[in-house]
């Protein structure tokens, strides 16, 4: 009887602050801790801004349509470093060790929807490369600009759709007072243990979103590099071939 009384106490009917992971055992050292975290951002924020950069800025460039994915890729890129970068540098700079509920759920859906997005350009990379060998001189007909278009906005919207629920999901549910997170962000396999209730749910659809997401995609890349490879070995000649490796 104890114990249930224990449980329901420390339940919240409101979620409360979630505390921070930083490096076990080196607390103390988060401001030195911080240089070489700073600058992996700074490099990826500086790499991925000069990729889009270019890509815009130069004509040639928007042609094969490679490199429109290449740009979401920097955008994808980009926003897993934004959606972190708040809660790492208050961990490591300001010593700030907790976010509040709401923005942790929000900060999961960015930074899942952002690493979804990145396995669909990946995907999305590997097809285009496969009709560029496949059917070079089809490529431009096939893959036209509303037609790459459409299957980045499919991508975008893919990633808005399977992570909808998550947040949802978890938000309906009694958290527990003694919250711990095991990283200096928000992610759902971390968050789905913090509930004092049942979260069977919340993990079949957390696999569904990895099965029908980063699983399918991975398979379709591989099977897409199998295809090229293929095609690559059938060529007659030594300059076909190097040509499409190039390629």
């Amino acid at each position: 009887m104890s114990d249930v009384v224990g449980a329901r106490r420390n339940k919240s009917s409101a979620p409360t602050p979630f505390p921070l992971a930083g490096i076990p055992g080196l607390e103390a050292k988060g401001a030195w801790l911080a240089v070489p975290f700073c600058s992996l951002y700074a490099a990826a924020f500086l790499g991925n801004a000069a990729i889009l950069l270019v890509v815009v800025r130069v004509p040639g460039l928007h042609r094969p349509t490679c490199y429109f994915y290449l740009s979401m890729l920097a955008v994808a890129e980009l926003g897993m470093s934004v959606s972190t970068l708040p809660t790492v540098a208050s961990v490591f700079l300001f010593g700030a060790r907790e976010i509040g509920a709401d923005a942790c759920l929000a900060q999961m859906f960015f930074i899942h929807y952002f690493s979804i997005m990145d396995s669909g350009v990946l995907w999305a990379m590997a097809l285009d490369r496969l009709v560029a060998i496949y059917s070079p001189l089809q490529y431009a007909t096939l893959l036209t600009h509303p037609r790459v278009a459409l299957i980045g906005l499919g991508i975008a919207v893919r990633s808005v759709v399977v992570m909808v629920p998550l947040p949802l999901l978890l938000r309906r549910l009694p958290f527990c007072r003694a919250n711990s997170l095991a990283h200096a962000f928000c992610l759902h396999p971390d968050l789905i243990r913090l509930p004092c209730a049942d979260t069977t749910l919340n993990s079949h659809c957390g696999l569904f979103v990895v099965l029908s997401t980063f699983g399918l995609d991975s398979l379709f890349i591989f099977l897409s590099y199998i295809l090229i490879v293929k095609t690559v070995l059938g060529m007659a000649s030594r300059e076909g071939r190097l040509r499409a490796l190039n390629t």
